[in-house]
């Protein structure tokens, strides 16, 4: 073999696998779009259907961002949210191994709208708002939050009363990352951070399964730290906020009574459960300078963010 030869070979054996590698990689990097070809999947109940669908992962997010806060939101907070809707659904999939579906399309788990109805929904305003939510989901990509080892339970609310709660006080568990934190961003931030209503003395009853009563009493027996009310005593009936407030179709279950004549005038503060992350806390917090990561990490204490492998 003459030197030519060999010296070709040799150029040849160094240069196809650079070649190939390069190309491999700008080609992922070309074809890299929120996921797709990512084989992390999740299986998602439409409720209006009954059908169950397998999504890629990054697809139902960019599905549960557009769903869960508005595109006019701050992109540091779009892309908080998107980091906590990704965190909740993981841990979804962890505890639903031997479910039909890992999650539904509406509040009960996380608000999913497929491309389709994105399209009807926002119309003429699809291209921009799809933009803005993609790139929230693209700059977080497979990034979830978590606490020594485990991927946390990502709640998330509209509005605070000015501060989180603790998880106990809404719900059954005590989790070292979902403490009370002041959020008093919300006051000016959120649109619906107190609401008012009012019904007649017999709606309100007829709600609550009372007696009628031309005389409204109420004594408050027990709230949370933050003065959500835990247990009420209406005409000598003890209830639950959450029994109060669900039958009355209220914001949150921090609430005044009063009444006026055959009327009872409510006026809540907050807007959801109030655990987790409040999303007008988390816009307030974007619009004074802070990042996706330090909203999440007031809001989520102690937590890590992390990338799906």
């Amino acid at each position: 073999m003459n030197f030519k030869k060999m010296f070709l070979i040799t150029v040849l054996v160094i240069l196809i696998p650079y070649l190939i590698v390069t190309f491999i990689i700008t080609k992922e990097k070309f074809e890299f779009n929120l996921g797709k070809n990512d084989t992390l999947t999740i299986r998602v109940k439409r409720q209006a259907t009954g059908e169950i669908q397998t999504l890629p992962f990054e697809e139902y997010i960019v599905g549960v961002l557009s769903g869960e806060m508005p595109t006019s939101f701050e992109l540091e907070a779009l892309k908080a949210q998107a980091v906590a809707a990704r965190s909740y659904a993981l841990k979804k999939i962890e505890n639903t191994k031997e479910e039909d579906y890992d999650v539904v399309d509406t509040v009960s788990n996380q608000v999913y709208h497929s491309e389709e109805e994105l399209q009807n929904k926002w119309g003429s305003d699809y291209d921009s708002k799809i933009k803005k939510v993609k790139q929230a989901v693209n700059e977080t990509s497979l990034e979830y939050l978590d606490y020594n080892g485990e991927v946390v339970q990502a709640f998330f609310f509209s509005t605070s009363v000015g501060k989180t709660e603790n998880s106990e006080e809404v719900f059954q568990s005590a989790l070292p990352y979902l403490r009370s934190v002041d959020s008093s961003w919300d006051k000016e931030a959120s649109p619906v951070f107190n609401d008012t209503t009012s019904f007649s003395l017999s709606d309100f009853y007829t709600k609550l399964n009372l007696p009628y009563n031309d005389k409204l009493t109420t004594e408050i027996l027990e709230t949370t730290s933050t003065g959500r009310i835990k247990k009420i005593k209406i005409n000598g009936q003890e209830m639950t906020g959450n029994d109060v407030s669900k039958a009355l179709n209220l914001r949150s279950n921090f609430f005044e009574l009063e009444q006026i004549g055959t009327n009872i005038k409510i006026t809540t503060t907050g807007y959801g459960h109030g655990v987790g992350m409040s999303q007008y806390g988390a816009n307030g917090m974007a619009k004074e300078g802070y990042t996706y990561d330090q909203i999440l990490k007031h809001y989520y204490t102690g937590t890590q963010i992390k990338k799906i492998n």
